[in-house]
């Protein structure tokens, strides 16, 4: 069973407004930074508070990365008919769990087994 082209459709234009919206937050956050940058801090604590805040942004940056490779991923996905296909059994991933994570590429069985074999490497 294939994803319908509508509901194919629907999860694209999903990810597309997802992308435009954390390529606008970081551009954003730059523009800010920068400006921040401009300013002088004359209190050690205030430096630091803003130094501090700037490690934050950066930090929550990389996960924004992470989500923008792998939007991008499923959106190439999408256009060469491999979308909703777990990767490691091949089985057809839910429509369910595609709309509700479209970046996916794991069907539900497969991303449990994943977690139960990462916590018992974990303790």
């Amino acid at each position: 069973m294939m994803v319908a082209d509508s509901k194919l459709l629907a999860i694209k234009k999903k990810l597309l407004k997802q992308r435009q919206d954390l390529l606008a937050e970081a551009e954003q956050t730059l523009t800010s930074k920068i400006s921040t940058e401009k300013e002088s801090f004359p209190d050690p604590t205030d430096q630091a508070v803003a130094e501090l805040d700037n490690n934050f942004l950066l930090k929550l940056r990389g996960r924004e990365q992470k989500l923008l490779k792998k939007i991008d991923e499923a959106i190439s996905r999408i256009d060469g008919g491999t979308y909703g296909v777990c990767e490691d059994c091949g089985g057809q991933i839910s429509i369910k769990r595609l709309e509700a994570r479209p970046v996916t590429t794991l069907c539900i069985e497969c991303k449990t087994r994943q977690e139960e074999e990462e916590k018992m490497q974990a303790g």
